[in-house]
């Protein structure tokens, strides 16, 4: 199994790259399809599927948080609003 890197290790206190992280689960869950994975180490590498999928369960909800809905007023005034879809 590939060593863990900071930059997808959901513990690590560098900023968490969602694009590396979504890309090791994508393999994660590859290598868990083939069937080719020794009992101890498929128990090993879903661990870290699951650390991955809280991290990036995690992050998506920080940045949904985050967004916001520009709005301009009638007067040309530009106010901010919670984003949270209903209006679409």
């Amino acid at each position: 199994m590939p060593k863990i890197s900071k930059a997808t290790d959901p513990a690590a206190h560098a900023p968490f790259d969602f694009e590396a992280a979504m890309a090791e689960l994508e393999a994660v869950v590859a290598r868990l399809e083939s069937g080719d994975v020794p009992l101890e180490e498929a128990l090993t590498t879903f661990e870290r599927g699951v650390a991955l999928t809280r991290a990036c369960q995690s992050a998506l909800a920080m940045a949904e948080q985050k967004v916001e809905k520009l709005s301009v007023r009638p007067d040309g005034s530009v106010t901010t609003d919670p984003f949270d879809g209903a209006d679409e």
